[in-house]
């Protein structure tokens, strides 16, 4: 076997083992530093520190260099098993990994370490051999942030320093060159430079503020969703944005979700919650008169608001905030219903994604992990779960997708069909989601009076076709790297006269577009026409339509298209058609 598939075959090995060469690194530069834990990401590695000063970015490099010298040194990675004493023995002076050590001890684990020279380290592998089989070249350490002990903001914030690695340095290159483009596409960057939407610290950390142009933009999802869902059936009502304790007593929430919750508010001397999910809500209103089998299903929907006290450090603009509007929908149906319903569910989601041009996600079918019993310990009916999971899967199979099985990723009282997508970084996200309840109904005592004249409980699907329109935005926005769609763009056409005295042309071009249901502007600034296009290009805008002498005595447009090099001569007809077209078919 060659070095480079010897090194393909052991790339984790390889992370984790770079992850003990920069805890070797950081001791070096900070004797007194505390080892927190370094295990492998996706592409990579990092290592958690207790670092007696600040490290900065700049001083990376430094750490690179010396951890290419300790590969050079052909240092060994030599696994030892050890009792709890000696563990603690070793580690006395490391209070992190004291806390492991008891952890393991409690839970009558093996306790295992790893020596690579000098250095040990609590680790349960696995590692490569000898740093002879890493590639120098192949790593890159990347950036430095701050992490909470255990993820908890309870617990001391610690410093992180992140790297990745690959099998060859060609690897790396591209990935690094992947990175850069993806970084260009971030919507945060681009929110900022197209003017969508901004954070204010005086507004509060994760709490967006949408500007006029993102917010049209989200109005025209909004106003898509909205028709495919009346299409559909579907019937939308409004619920408050917080509601009493007891609410969320039955829900479950209080019990399973309460620290993803903002506190209560004292009003009169009585709890509330903000709302951090409608379903709680829409329950009320499927309560408010009594149900007859015929008519379900019932299709609740609503573009609710919700509020989650997500972490500081894991606020992410608009894709992990604090609000965010869900594009939320409650099915109420009969178990004989659930497949076929389910199955519409999976329709609308492949209609909805094809006319947004989003072509590269997947499903997981979430299921409960039980070994977890603060999350799934209060719900006994392993029936229910398997039977909710079984038709789950049958929908899946009936359709014909694709499908990839998880434990412990399922809601509290169900399980679910995940939507997943790969973020511009590679990261694998959830965009969307689809929940098979057959819990909640039992809770807050929800009937239909069934073909018997017996009530029954109905069976809940909890879906949300762009998961959020936030977090959906978002994702659009990364996707497209900013050049919406001509359908989605606040503006599809900037009129740019040549000069002044073309104005009253570019007043009638501009006429004829809006009187033909086009958003188009005109630039009326008194810069030159090469300054005038390259301000508009940097807005994405679709088309610029220059107009000049010629144009005016011709009655055309020289159409420049954000996406085409060549410029392109065509009549007013001609380009109001072809834009018409565009729009039409959601291009």
């Amino acid at each position: 076997m060659t070095n480079m598939a010897k090194n393909k075959d052991n790339i984790e090995s390889i992370r984790h083992s770079l992850a003990h060469l920069m805890a070797i690194a950081v001791l070096d530069m900070f004797p007194k530093a505390k080892l927190g834990i370094g295990p492998t990401i996706e592409n990579g590695f990092y290592y958690d520190f207790d670092l007696p000063e600040q490290l900065t970015l700049n001083q990376l490099p430094k750490l690179e260099k010396k951890i290419k010298e300790l590969i050079k040194q052909n240092i060994k990675f030599e696994k030892e098993e050890i009792s709890a004493e000696k563990a603690k023995e070793i580690f006395q002076n490391q209070p992190f990994k004291l806390e492991l050590i008891d952890e393991l001890e409690k839970a009558d684990e093996k306790i295992s370490i790893y020596k690579s020279g000098d250095f040990v380290d609590l680790c349960a592998g696995s590692h490569i051999e000898s740093s002879k089989e890493i590639d120098p070249d192949a790593f890159k350490l990347t950036k430095v942030s701050g992490a909470y002990w255990k993820g908890s903001e309870k617990n001391k914030m610690l410093t992180r320093i992140y790297g990745v690695a690959f099998s060859s340095k060609q690897e790396l290159d591209d990935y690094l060159k992947m990175l850069e483009e993806a970084e260009k596409r971030d919507h945060r960057k681009l929110g900022k430079e197209l003017e969508l939407f901004m954070i204010s610290e005086e507004v509060g950390k994760g709490l967006p503020l949408w500007l006029p142009n993102g917010a049209f933009i989200r109005r025209k999802m909004e106003d898509y969703m909205y028709q495919k869902e009346l299409e559909k059936g579907y019937k939308y009502v409004y619920t408050p944005i917080l509601a009493h304790k007891k609410l969320y007593e039955t829900s479950g929430h209080l019990a399973h979700y309460k620290e993803d919750m903002y506190s209560p508010l004292d009003i009169e001397g009585e709890e509330y919650y903000l709302k951090p999910m409608n379903c709680p809500h829409h329950h009320m209103i499927y309560k408010y008169d009594q149900i007859s089998y015929k008519d379900l299903p019932l299709r609740l929907a609503e573009f609710g608001l919700v509020h989650r006290f997500e972490r500081s450090g894991v606020l992410t603009g608009l894709i992990r905030a604090r609000a965010f509007t869900q594009n939320d929908s409650h099915i109420y149906c009969q178990k004989s219903q659930l497949k076929d319903e389910l199955i519409e569910v999976l329709k609308l989601f492949k209609e909805v994604y094809a006319d947004f041009n989003i072509t590269d996600f997947w499903y997981r079918l979430s299921l409960p992990d039980f070994k977890n019993e603060e999350k799934y310990g209060d719900i006994k009916d392993k029936k229910m779960w398997e039977e909710s999971a079984e038709i789950a899967e049958q929908a899946l199979k009936e359709f014909g997708v694709k499908y990839l099985k998880t434990e412990g990723e399922a809601s509290f009282y169900g399980p679910k069909i995940d939507v997943q997508i790969k973020n511009v970084f590679g990261k694998e996200d959830t965009i969307a989601t689809v929940q098979v309840d057959f819990y909640s109904a039992k809770r807050f005592d929800l009937n239909f009076i069934n073909e018997k004249g017996e009530k029954e409980h109905p069976v809940i699907i909890h879906r949300a076709i762009f998961g959020s329109f936030d977090r959906a935005f978002a994702f659009l926005t990364e996707k497209t790297g900013g050049n919406f769609p001509v359908w989605l763009s606040p503006i599809q056409a900037m009129i740019i006269p040549v000069g002044e005295k073309f104005n009253d042309y570019g007043e009638k071009v501009l006429f004829e577009l809006k009187s033909a249901g086009i958003r188009a502007e005109m630039d009326k600034t008194n810069e030159t026409l090469g300054k005038k296009i390259r301000a508009n290009k940097i807005k994405k805008i679709p088309y610029l339509l220059v107009v000049g002498e010629k144009e005016e005595k011709e009655n055309i447009v020289s159409v420049n298209a954000r996406d085409k090099k060549e410029q392109e001569i065509l009549s007013l007809e001609k380009f109001t058609e072809k834009i018409m077209k565009e729009i039409a078919e959601k291009k």
